[in-house]
């Protein structure tokens, strides 16, 4: 409080006057004559300059939505310097002096749009379209610096972009046509063109391409791009040159509400500064201060900027190392390592090439180009990667202060811990002197995070030796670590006992037991995973052991024994590579006598084509997919995403980017700090002061229902008298800005009284028998005399972790009272209107007709918009009824993960038997789903698990029952997928034990099980699995399958601490809705006197092309081209009572609708057209409306006939099966855990596909997500229930690194046809299974570690299968060694040599 206080009073002492800020924005000049230090760029640049394009999607640096360019002038190399960063964490005070260029600035559909733009966009890039900005930007950044990038390039462009829709492979596609790299469809295993049928002789090639179906492997052609001209770019503003060039020393300040900022000219300033204010925080790329500000609520009332002192940016090269000075951008660090490493000997540069190896994947790019090392190294973080190169490399530290200067050793910072800071307030970094390595010595560095690339590091580290000049006694050692304490740590004591020792194996296991006991990590360390951790500690100083042995054999080769060959794959790094994709889709019938086979069979053998991943087959004379089509019909075509150039430019508008209404208010949410407790008082007094604070609003607030959907365990508004989680929402403050709500939120004092019992996890509902009624169940056959006459009976349970919907748009809702009747337009980000509608009429007391729920597009739901977005609805209509304004309520993304809840976690248990052949003939299988504290969608989920756990496999004798745990924990909701994904997972995984129990592949048992023709579903729905057989076998065959688990055998063999696993999963998705309603339609078609149609449904644009299907609907049913179309708006206005858009049925539901609207037109047009067939839409409409002919027509689907009777366990609850296959194959690391997606082949059954690049993008999107549900997205919770990982920081969904290297998706030809529009199938949901082809590869993988350690293998694996849990599956000696000290036996170890993996006990 003291410091605080000194603080303030320096700040308040300072010249209050501000200066003038000037930079420009896409070219026009800014001047801001009240500077606010704590304005951050990306409101300023939405709410001040009304530039919407630029998102927010976290506020932290960690997803890239808020992607910019920012330029300057450097005077000394008179280069214009252009790089991203992320304007969430971009203060503007920091951008005196430079040129800002936004979405906006580079393109727009009323200019010109960028090639960017149209590449992303055509490409089919774009879904939801909320990322697609920040994409834009990140290339076009890059493009400003490099004209033809390297894919190297390109993905680390990408890297700090996050994409939750489009699964990154039409993203990539669209960039690499900027490369100057030749990319094809060429698999990169055998150089070949997918055209080349190679194991097939001339005449079997020449029969399979005169197959009457064409297979395209285009949705793009890169011929129609406009090329990139660099002439064409905005200028650098010349004033901001002139200013760099002729500036008079000044300095800047400028003062905020409550901040002020200095931005000094030159070092000795600086020092001034500090010595006066010793206390100030300094800031050069708020990578540190800003996210700390913003998530942990730290305050600095004075802040210097020393971001223009030239002093501070020196780049010297000397005699025996490298000077960097300590504003040096890490972008800038990297690039001048690189240099080094390429220009020096490799005796003297093995700490930069350790430091750049860490620079690499050490955040994104945007975080890069302006964090500073200097920053990196003060901040002291214990997730440094930098500071323990650094530390071990003897590196200096220049610090100055006022009249003094003097020299650190980096290493002194940390060696002593936390508390020995060797800083004194009034000094600052100048420098970083890193000397080049000697003769004899050795750097290395390892880090291991949740996610390969932008992921804070779990533990890392960095390691020196230098030997005797007789090569081979230890001179000196210096190992430091990250990830272990609160800052960097040493082991020093271990160092120094081994000086003098030779490098042999002796030292090694020495050293590992030596560095456990110093290096203390207790049970409750924060941040968890502690045996791993400490596994990790030990693995890496093994690595470095064997990177340094290999060394060593190589100076000296008769001194050194040879690491074992099998050992060698240790010392391999997983690289990102820019993945190699093939899409493969039918596009109809060539027509017989346009083509000369034996010329065209010629054209392909000699390759004179372009590669079809090019040019586009579509070009060429067909039939399309129904014979008659006209070449105008865009049914069955890859058309671009209705929006796709709208989100490229920035101008598609979400719900936050409506204009502000006139007297708008923003609304925060207070929510509950504990679990379960009484409230005993609520303390808004200290709230209602402060600055721009309307009012605060809770229960007695709402007019009418305050509880929702369930009587018994309703889902409340406010709660009232107790709290039932973290998280759950209490009150909100209503401010004139978000600014001021949020801050108010903190002064809002809420008094529990803990109450028991405090139940969070299934296993203490279980134990509390904490459960929702009902309880369903499922039984088929004679389930007891099963058992009796199986050859053996198989018992587990398998767990599987929750996920957040983690859609890049938060929820966001904007309420405007009418004026008048009570009326109410409600803007919200949702999949449900008509609930919206019902519920805020609801809570209002009003009747439905007052409420207007409008939704333009959202930006990515996947089931988490519905309910929870209902709830905060009726929140912000409450406060807008009360204050009588426009009330706004914008979810920062730590509070959305909070509240919101997320997929259920779910435990199965499973009792399985089966036959010695590998028939399973019996299961009872027990599914417990933790549904939060209210049920909300949970029951529904729980009946869908249970009716699609089959997958695809027929048991004839099955019990199978689900039970719903109520716990303390935010309500749990819909999920892409619907309980299937985790309910299939749990079949896979006892099927995987059955085979390892038989001795047999995982593969031959889900075969030997697989539906027959003419067998019925568990609840008695007959099935045709005529296309999951077809999509199976289809599946094999493209993936090489058989010839590649030899191969991948083969590599096991070779490679002790690298794996690979291979897995072939099967997909029976059966889609519908029960009750029958929830799969009606309705939709509304205006015809206009000039020939334009407006058309509107029920459905929800949220990125899965719902509208551009529709639109193509249209297009084909009235024969009038989709640009002829528009869609405005989904709103109960004009669609009544819509259902939600969910379970894959959107376009199946709606484009019946459409059709039938345009149907009814089309007969009414009929007389018109007949009597003028070759005229225009505009005459036809014309002459409607002077006969007087309705141009308004109600389309309307009355839905599938849907049923199920859970007392006799049968009905009809789904309309047909989506069918496919996958196969995968990853590596692992079994030292740390990692593990890399090498390559998947899909095939999936979708019938006669409207859109094939919709549908490949919206299968290749669900597998990315699945794969993040099944490997990298953990979520971790406190003891007491509080959600730790609350942002991208914490919480990784996969990123540009994790989708495979090879990727590829293929339609399977329609052959079986569905009642759905045009026989197409719903496509949203099923691919999201297929992601656990990487979780059983993964277990494949792990099996072949454990088999040669000699340890069982039959064995369970959980979800997500994160690296701690791959790492400690593979158990070794390492492992070992880390429960021996656990367990304080050290005496029970012996000694025996690392090359001969000692494996004990057999656990």
């Amino acid at each position: 409080m003291s410091l605080r206080t000194s603080s303030t009073a320096e700040a308040e002492n300072a010249v209050m006057a501000s200066d003038e800020l000037i930079f420009y924005v896409n070219g026009r000049r800014i001047v801001e004559k009240n500077a606010d230090p704590e304005q951050m760029l990306l409101p300023y640049l939405r709410k001040r300059l009304g530039l919407t394009g630029t998102k927010y999607g976290c506020g932290g640096g960690g997803c890239g939505a808020c992607t910019v360019m920012i330029s300057r002038y450097d005077p000394i190399t008179k280069k214009i310097v252009h790089y991203s960063a992320n304007a969430c964490l971009i203060p503007i005070c920091l951008l005196y002096g430079t040129s800002v260029i936004t979405v906006e600035g580079i393109g727009s559909t009323k200019t010109r749009i960028h090639p960017v733009q149209e590449r992303i966009a055509k490409s089919h890039g774009s879904q939801c379209g909320f990322c697609t900005p920040g994409m834009v930007m990140s290339i076009y950044a890059l493009l400003r610096n490099q004209i033809e990038p390297t894919s190297e390039q390109i993905m680390e462009a990408l890297a700090g972009n996050l994409c939750r829709c489009t699964g990154y492979r039409p993203i990539i596609d669209g960039c690499k046509t900027f490369c100057k790299e030749s990319f094809c469809c060429q698999n990169k295993g055998n150089a070949s063109c997918c055209l080349d049928e190679d194991h097939l002789p001339n005449k079997e090639k020449k029969a399979s391409y005169r197959k009457m179906h064409f297979i395209c492997t285009a949705l793009f052609s890169a011929e129609e791009f406009q090329p990139l001209d660099p002439t064409q770019e905005l200028i650098f503003p010349p004033e901001l040159m002139r200013m760099a060039e002729n500036q008079t020393a000044q300095t800047l300040i400028f003062h905020g509400e409550r901040t002020t900022w200095i931005s000094p000219v030159n070092l000795k300033e600086l020092l001034e500064l500090k010595a006066k204010y010793p206390q100030a925080t300094l800031v050069v790329g708020n990578t540190s201060v800003g996210p700390a500000v913003k998530f942990k609520g730290a305050f600095h009332p004075l802040i210097i900027s020393p971001t223009r002192i030239l002093d501070l940016h020196v780049v010297e090269h000397t005699e025996n190392g490298l000077i960097l000075g300590a504003a040096c951008s890490l972008s800038l660090v990297k690039v001048i390592v690189t240099n080094t490493v390429s220009e020096l000997p490799a005796e003297k540069s093995k700490i930069f090439f350790a430091l750049l190896q860490q620079l690499k994947t050490l955040g994104g790019q945007q975080i890069r180009n302006v964090a500073s090392l200097g920053g990196n190294i003060i901040s002291r973080s214990s997730t440094s990667d930098i500071n323990p190169i650094l530390a071990v490399g003897n590196a200096v530290l220049n610090v100055a202060s006022q009249g003094k200067l003097r020299q650190i050793p980096c290493s002194d910072l940390f060696v002593n811990g936390l508390g020995k800071n060797t800083f004194e307030p009034e000094e600052i970094l100048v420098s970083v002197y890193i000397p080049y390595s000697r003769k004899g010595e050795f750097v290395s560095a390892f880090r291991q995070a949740q996610r390969r690339e932008n992921a804070l590091p779990i533990v890392n580290a960095g390691m020196r030796v230098l030997f005797e000049e007789t090569g081979n006694v230890i001179k000196e050692l210096s190992m430091f670590y990250g990830g272990i304490g609160s800052t960097t740590v040493a082991a020093k004591h271990t160092c120094q006992a081994l000086i003098g020792r030779p490098w042999d194996e002796q030292m090694l296991d020495d050293a590992c037991r030596a560095v456990l006991k110093e290096l203390v990590l207790p049970s409750s360390a924060p941040g968890g995973k502690v045996e791993y951790r400490r596994t990790l500690i030990v693995s890496f100083l093994f690595r470095f052991y064997l990177e340094v042995l290999q060394s060593l054999k190589k100076m000296y080769p008769s001194w050194y024994p040879d690491i074992p060959e099998n050992y060698a794959s240790a010392l391999q790094y997983f690289h990102t590579q820019i993945p190699q994709s093939m899409q493969k889709y039918q596009v109809g019938e060539l027509f017989p006598l346009s083509i000369n086979w034996d010329v065209f069979f010629n054209v392909l053998q000699q390759k004179e084509y372009l590669c079809f991943c090019l040019v586009p087959c579509v070009t060429l004379n067909r039939k399309d997919v129904e014979p008659g089509q006209l070449l105008q019909d865009p049914v069955g075509r890859p058309v671009m995403h209705q929006a796709g150039i709208k989100h490229a430019t920035g101008e598609a508008v979400y719900c936050d980017d409506m204009r502000a209404v006139d007297g708008e208010l923003f609304l925060a949410l207070v929510t509950s700090a504990k679990a379960h407790a009484k409230i005993v008082s609520i303390d808004t007094s200290e709230a209602l002061l402060m600055p721009g604070v309307v009012d605060i609003i809770s229960a007695q607030d709402v007019p009418a229902t305050n509880e929702f959907f369930n009587d018994e365990d309703p889902e409340l508004l406010f709660a009232r008298e107790k709290v039932v989680c973290v998280g759950q929402i209490v009150c909100a403050v209503v401010a004139d800005s978000d600014v001021h709500a949020r801050l108010a939120v903190a002064k809002v004092k809420i008094e529990y009284e803990p109450l028991e019992p405090v139940i969070l996890t299934i296993e203490e509902a279980i134990e509390h028998n904490s459960f929702f009624e009902p309880y369903r169940k499922l039984q088929n056959g004679n389930v007891e005399e099963a058992f009796k006459i199986v050859d053996h009976i198989l018992e587990g349970e398998i767990h599987i972790g929750g996920q957040e919907h983690f859609y890049m748009e938060t929820q966001s809702i904007l309420a405007v009272p009418g004026g008048e009747d009570k009326e109410m337009d409600m803007y919200v980000s949702t999949q449900h209107p008509a609930m919206v509608q019902d519920m805020v009429a609801s809570c209002l007391g009003i009747p439905r007709n007052r409420i207007m729920c409008h939704v333009k597009r959202i930006g990515g739901a996947f089931g988490g918009k519905a309910h929870k977005a209902s709830l905060l609805a009726c929140i912000v209509a409450v406060a807008s009824n009360k204050t009588g304004c426009a009330v706004r309520c914008i979810l920062d993304r730590g509070t959305d993960m909070l509240v919101t809840g997320g997929r259920h976690p779910v435990t199965g248990k499973y009792k399985v038997g089966f036959m010695n052949d590998g028939r399973i003939l019996a299961t009872d299988i027990n599914v417990y789903l933790n549904g939060g504290y209210a049920p909300e969608e949970s029951l529904v989920v729980q009946e869908i698990l249970l009716l699609k756990m089959d997958n695809a496999y027929n048991i004839p004798n099955m019990r199978s029952c689900s039970r719903v745990c109520k716990t303390h924990m935010p309500s749990n909701t819909a999920f892409r997928g619907f309980g299937f994904p985790q309910g299939g997972l749990i079949t896979e995984a006892w099927i995987t034990r059955v085979a390892a129990r038989c001795g047999l592949l995982p593969e031959q048992i889900r075969e030997i099980n697989m539906y027959k023709e003419n067998e019925q579903t568990p609840y008695k729905q007959e099935l045709n699995p005529q296309n999951l057989h077809t999509c199976w076998n289809e599946c094999i065959e493209k993936s090489a399958y058989h010839t590649r688990k030899a191969t991948v055998n083969e590599f096991n063999k070779q490679n002790y601490w690298k794996k690979k696993g291979i897995a072939l999963i099967p997909l029976k998705f059966p889609v519908g809705a029960y009750p029958r309603a929830l799969s009606q339609a309705a939709a509304l078609i205006h015809l206009y006197t000039d020939g334009s149609v407006l058309l509107t449904h029920g459905g929800i644009e949220m990125g899965q092309g719902l509208h551009t299907k529709v639109i193509q609907v249209a297009s084909r049913e009235l024969k009038m081209p989709m640009s002829n179309i528009h869609f405005c708006e989904t709103s109960t206005t004009t669609i009544p009572n819509a259902p939600p858009s969910a379970g894959s049925l959107g376009t199946d539901v709606n484009g019946m609708a459409v059709k039938d609207a345009c149907q009814i037109l089309l007969k009414r047009l009929e007389p018109i057209i007949d009597q003028n067939p070759k005229g225009t839409w505009k005459q036809w409409a014309e002459e409607a409306f002077k006969q007087s002919i309705n141009l308004s027509a109600t389309g309307y689907f009355r839905g599938y006939e849907a049923n199920i009777d859970w007392e006799k366990g049968e009905g009809h609850p789904f309309e047909y099966c989506v069918y496919g296959a996958a196969c995968t194959e990853v590596e692992i690391d079994c030292l740390t855990g990692d593990h890399k997606n090498i390559r998947t082949d899909i095939v999936m059954d979708i019938g006669c596909s409207i859109n094939p690049a919709v549908d490949i993008g919206q299968i290749e999107g669900a597998f990315v997500q699945g794969l993040g549900l099944y490997t990298g997205e953990e979520l971790k919770y406190s003891p007491e229930g509080v959600l730790y990982t609350r942002g991208p920081d914490q919480y990784k969904i996969p990123a540009v690194c994790d989708i495979p290297e090879q990727f590829s998706v293929s339609l399977l030809a329609s052959s079986q046809s569905t009642i759905a529009i045009y026989s197409s199938k719903g496509i949203g949901e099923p691919g999201i299974f297929l992601g656990c082809s990487v979780f059983f590869a993964i277990w494949d993988a792990v099996a072949a570690a454990r088999k040669e350690r000699g340890l069982s293998e039959d064995f369970v694996l959980n979800s997500p299968l994160t690296p701690e849990r791959i790492r400690m599956a593979c158990a070794d000696q390492f492992t070992e060694m880390v429960n021996i000290f656990a367990s304080a036996r050290t005496l029970l170890f012996i000694y025996e040599p690392f090359f001969s993996h000692p494996v004990r006990n057999g656990h």
